[in-house]
């Protein structure tokens, strides 16, 4: 006959609870397993030392993040006005950058979606047969992006309309945070640096980016 048996039961231990399993239980023997669980001190302790590490890191990934949001967009707008100039000279006809809410007519808010069409009459308006060569989407809504009203244009030989500057920053208007682009009369498309190493970037004239 067997008279083996199988049971769950709780042996208190100081300050835990012994969850144990006994089985094989016979009359000459009784086996049990036992495993420990986690008192309520050290369950504080882990805690506290999740919100320490929580606390320092997380500023840290936060401004990680805002920066590389920005970069981002500002290295998309080089590449469509760089995109730009080179259509301007390999079609030999006028091309034009600007901002647009519908793809079709140019705006003021450079936080639109950003067009480059051939401008064939060179009106600087995108007419029915003008091709639309590329196009963006919106900025990011925590972004704030301006340039010259209606945007401008790149001739056949690469020259721009009209230097210009587009300054992109984020929503706190902290200065740290803030990238641009300058346009020169050649054509040429210079991205900001930080030469003075002072943790803000200036444009091509060695002033500091200012989004206030």
């Amino acid at each position: 006959m067997d008279t083996t048996k199988r049971a769950w039961f709780a042996i208190p231990k100081t300050d835990k609870i012994c969850v144990c399993y006994a089985y094989d239980i016979t009359i000459e023997r009784v086996q049990m397993r036992c495993q420990n669980g986690v008192t309520l001190l050290e369950m504080m302790i882990t805690v506290a030392i999740v919100a320490i590490v929580l606390t320092t890191v997380a500023p840290s990934i936060q401004s990680i993040l805002v920066q590389n949001r920005i970069i981002g967009e500002i290295n998309e707008l080089s590449g469509i006005i760089q995109f730009a100039r080179h259509s301007a000279i390999d079609e030999q006809t006028n091309t034009v950058v600007c901002p647009t809410e519908d793809y079709t007519n140019c705006t003021n808010n450079w936080d639109n979606a950003k067009m480059v069409f051939m401008d064939l009459d060179a009106n600087g308006m995108r007419g029915a047969n003008e091709v639309l060569l590329v196009a963006s989407s919106v900025i990011n809504r925590v972004n704030d992006m301006t340039g010259p009203a209606g945007g401008f244009a790149f001739l056949p030989s690469g020259a721009a309309s009209a230097n210009a500057t587009i300054l992109l920053c984020h929503q706190n208007n902290n200065n740290e945070y803030a990238r641009a682009l300058t346009i020169s009369l050649q054509g040429r498309v210079k991205m900001s640096a930080d030469n003075n190493n002072d943790g803000i970037h200036e444009d091509t004239n060695g002033t500091a980016l200012d989004c206030s």
